[in-house]
């Protein structure tokens, strides 16, 4: 079944337009969610907001909006003024410039979309994923829509244009902000540690390969409740011992690989 756009857009580079069609890249399995229930009768239970100075419970039609300036201090602004603010959705994508996409680092990755030509657009569209893919870059651009302004990078994917929203650089965290504490790699622990990594290495990404089993399991479990059968008595799998000692971690791990390699071999 072809996926439905969720959006038109058009990218311009140049004094070239090219019209798209937005497209979601995933279809998210949400994961399993509880509702608040009355315990006495079973109802589903409704937030409300309620006010601590005043100790009352504030309709919808009594909110407005602010802006916490200072501790506990807000600057109060009507919808009229909230709407001026936002950013004036243009539906264009803006590109600025053509980096290496190499050099484009994961952690300012924040949403896929996939791009299609829409109506007299499937020419130029075809030449910016051929001279992206032959050129080994991305395009860098802005795109306004719903109200905010997105950092966003276009990449070829299988004559596909993908558009990454991107986190804005103050978005991102330094890693600086991790501490590690100091201290020595031994050369023995890294020869095992890169031979673990070799012994379970594998050439391609095979997504397809993994599921989510801890939703499956709770489905799994709360169909057997709705059953009437008891799930209670549950036993949870043993992890086995913790092993404090890295080398010993180590070369249990290799060892604990080695039949999975062995079978994989004889099949």
């Amino acid at each position: 079944m072809p996926a439905r756009s969720i959006g038109t857009a058009t990218i311009s580079f140049g004094l070239v337009s090219v019209p798209v069609n937005l497209y979601s890249s995933s279809e998210s399995k949400t994961s399993v969610s509880f509702n608040m229930l009355h315990k006495k009768c079973g109802s589903r239970l409704k937030q409300q907001y309620t006010c601590p100075k005043d100790n009352e419970v504030v309709t919808r039609d009594d909110t407005v909006k602010g802006y916490e300036f200072a501790k506990d201090q807000y600057v109060v602004l009507s919808a009229e003024e909230v709407k001026a603010l936002e950013e004036k959705a243009t539906g264009m994508i803006d590109v600025v410039e053509f980096v290496p996409l190499a050099k484009v680092d994961r952690e300012y990755l924040d949403k896929v979309y996939y791009l299609g030509p829409d109506k007299g657009g499937d020419r130029a569209y075809r030449l910016l994923a051929a001279a992206l893919k032959d050129t080994g870059r991305a395009a860098l651009g802005q795109y306004a829509a719903r109200g905010k302004q997105h950092l966003v990078l276009l990449r070829p994917l299988n004559g596909v244009l993908v558009m990454e929203q991107l986190h804005y650089a103050d978005e991102v965290r330094a890693t600086t902000e991790v501490t590690i504490p100091d201290g020595d790699v031994k050369a023995t622990e890294l020869a095992l540690a890169k031979q673990l990594i070799e012994q379970t290495a594998t050439d391609a990404f095979e997504p397809e390969k993994y599921k989510d089993t801890v939703r499956e399991r709770v489905m799994e479990t709360i169909q057997r409740k709705i059953d009437g059968q008891d799930i209670t008595s549950d036993v949870t799998p043993d992890s086995g011992g913790k092993i404090i000692d890295l080398m010993e971690a180590l070369k249990a791990s290799l060892a604990a690989s080695k039949p999975a390699e062995a079978a994989v071999k004889v099949s």
